[in-house]
């Protein structure tokens, strides 16, 4: 009978990793992390919580679409907010404010009630699977985050923590979304071990495609980045327009609306003039995938450090590469809709 990697003695576990890096080529710190990934997604997704829960982000298109060749080590999860709020959603079929101060009393409530569901609902479900193994890691919360850090068999150089972020929002429903099989990344690579596998209601790749997008719009009209690993945006999106994903999204102007509606309502910014960022106008013909100046050098220091780390699982494309393809993105779907 096969053993599970996670409930392997720790000598074990560090052999079988060893084995993975060796026949992947990936590096073994990244392989663990990934396994716990997936471990997490498989406790909620095996739980009750996964009936309005939807997996997102970066991590979705690569663990559930197969379409971006990175490693994308955090989850980003949507808890519906028909079911966080639905005194205050009502039967508002788009599940959106109707107004600017509606939007205030709504994301007020969110950043209330959305700390107490992850203490009482999420963390008792993490904690009871990780006791059950047993399994050699702990949990904290920061807000709306949920982290599982856990003993790490192998190191990296610092970039990737042995710590699996769990971040949840809760300002839209999550949709389009479907059932979708993920996988370890070392599955099958190590005779004798099963890696651990889930099958979480995953956010269609088209969204993601305008969620990211929008996101680097935001950065090039404001000039700064917010936080670390920024850089993956850019790169998702040239793996997006790869599969085709992005023309199918660039067709869809009903999604490519809802997103900016969306946006614009839960995530007003303004430009580094100060001026209101219009994402209708974004996703109908001016949007902007390439920043200039001092943001394109702090993006291209921050890609430098994703591809230093291994997090790229093939040879990396230059940083001019990237940012031409991007423009190249940019101009395609802006034609369109200017035509």
């Amino acid at each position: 009978m096969a053993d599970a990697f996670l409930l392997l003695p720790a000598a074990d576990r560090r052999e079988a990793l060893s084995v993975a890096a060796d026949r992947s080529g990936r590096p073994a710190h990244l392989l663990e992390k990934d396994a716990w990934v997936v471990w997490a997604l498989a406790t909620l997704y095996g739980s009750s919580l996964g009936e309005h829960l939807v997996f997102k982000g970066g991590t979705s298109l690569s663990k559930a679409y197969g379409v971006i060749r990175r490693f994308s080590e955090d989850v980003d999860l949507t808890y519906d907010i028909r079911v966080l709020a639905p005194d205050l959603v009502g039967d508002n079929g788009e599940a959106l404010p109707t107004s600017r101060s509606e939007e205030k009393r709504w994301t007020s409530e969110v950043r209330k009630r959305l700390p107490e569901w992850i203490a009482e609902a999420v963390q008792p479900v993490i904690a009871e699977a990780l006791a059950a193994g047993p399994l050699a890691a702990s949990i904290r919360i920061d807000v709306d985050k949920l982290f599982i850090d856990y003993e790490a068999m192998t190191t990296g150089s610092g970039y990737v923590a042995p710590s699996v972020m769990l971040e949840f929002g809760a300002r839209s429903t999550g949709e389009p979304a479907s059932l979708r099989d993920v996988t370890c990344d070392a599955a099958g690579m190590v005779d004798g071990v099963v890696f651990p596998t889930a099958r979480p209601r995953v956010m269609h790749a088209e969204r993601t495609f305008w969620e990211k997008a929008t996101a680097i719009h935001v950065f090039c009209l404001q000039q700064r980045l917010r936080g670390e690993r920024f850089a993956r945006h850019w790169h998702d999106v040239v793996r997006l327009d790869d599969a085709g994903l992005a023309q199918a999204a660039f067709d869809d102007r009903e999604l490519a609306n809802a997103v900016a509606r969306h946006k614009a309502m839960f995530f007003a910014e303004k430009a580094v003039d100060r001026e209101p960022i219009d994402y209708a106008a974004a996703v109908n013909g001016g949007l902007c995938l390439v920043p200039a100046g001092e943001a394109l050098k702090t993006l291209s220091d921050d890609y430098a450090r994703m591809v230093d780390d291994g997090l790229l699982l093939d040879d990396a494309e230059s940083f001019d590469a990237l940012m031409a393809r991007c423009a190249e993105i940019a101009d395609r779907v802006n034609r369109r809709d200017q035509s």
